[in-house]
């Protein structure tokens, strides 16, 4: 099982870095450069990943138990965030102000959409999904909210604009799906269908601009910036374990807690170089730890669903 399990994290893992190459070689090629990119990041940020978000609430089936499950796994979601957020915001607090807002999110928020959700699905099926999808929730309400607080002030000391913070794409989103769910709203096929188009968007296109951003950094420094592998460390073990640790006490078992585990353990989230480029911050630096972090994810990932399945 941990064999197949490495294999399975190692299969998405390689699936990405391959759209990962396509940027980077349209990059160098001069076909779909940096700059181009930069401009599509709108297109990202304000419609594919909310056709996302409404989506993933559209492919739930609402029941009063699935309902229940729903709320559960979003709670654990909501705790799981608090508790990175917090840890991260702490262990890289001394860094230069520039890139502590970088390895405070890359720390804080995993890739919960393009890496947990198919592996949730490998290993679990559609449970596992099911619960992945509702962590994804608590994702974007925090991701769009604390975690453009952290890369906007970059650790500053200014007042917290929560007026902008919450009339977002993300939360707004999040806004219009969960009522569709919780009242089992099937939309049409002529709007279901173009929402289904624009949101199988999102991994390509992230995974492409991802690697315009490749192909114009500079991989010898990252040896030399040991913070990286900090974060990596944090992200990957220190976290999982912690959580994994808090909920088994907690009570909760089974596909449940291998599910947490996936989404606790999985690398540093794509969001990190699309927020970056959104709000002009160090791309280069936010492309260098999504990389690193990813990598080393290989081999972490499964060790955590081991664990997991080993405790529960």
């Amino acid at each position: 099982m941990f064999f197949q399990n490495v294999l399975i994290a190692s299969e998405q893992v390689a699936i990405l870095y391959i759209l990962v190459a396509v940027g980077a070689i349209a990059d160098k090629a001069g076909i779909y450069t940096e700059k181009v990119a930069k401009s599509c990041t709108d297109l990202l940020f304000y419609i594919i990943t909310p056709a996302v978000i409404v989506e993933s609430f559209l492919s739930l089936e609402y029941n009063p138990e699935t309902a229940k499950s729903l709320f559960i796994a979003m709670g654990c979601g909501f705790i799981l965030h608090i508790v990175s957020a917090g840890i991260s915001a702490v262990v890289f607090n001394r860094c230069p102000i520039d890139k502590s807002c970088i390895y405070k999110y890359s720390c804080a928020y995993g890739n919960c959409g393009y890496m947990a959700l198919p592996l949730a699905g490998a290993v679990l099926g559609s449970e596992g999904v099911f619960y992945c999808s509702a962590v994804i929730i608590s994702f974007q309400i925090f991701s769009f909210t604390h975690g453009i607080y952290t890369i906007t002030k970059g650790g500053e000391k200014v007042r917290f604009d929560f007026k902008k913070l919450i009339l977002n794409p993300g939360v707004i989103s999040v806004i219009i799906g969960l009522p569709l769910f919780l009242l089992s709203v099937k939309l049409p096929e002529i709007v279901s269908k173009p929402l289904g188009y624009i949101a199988s968007l999102n991994t390509p296109v992230a995974m492409l601009i991802f690697g315009t951003y490749i192909a114009n950094t500079n991989f010898k420094s990252i040896f030399r910036n040991w913070r990286i592998f900090a974060v990596a460390l944090v992200k990957l073990i220190i976290l999982p374990l912690l959580l994994i640790t808090a909920f088994r006490f907690a009570g909760i078992t089974g596909s449940l807690l291998v599910a947490l585990s996936i989404s606790a353990g999985a690398p540093t989230a794509n969001n990190t170089v699309m927020f970056a480029a959104k709000y002009d911050r160090n791309t280069g630096l936010a492309s260098q730890t999504v990389a690193v972090v990813s990598f080393i994810s290989i081999i972490t990932l499964p060790v955590m669903i081991a664990l997991a399945q080993a405790v529960g």
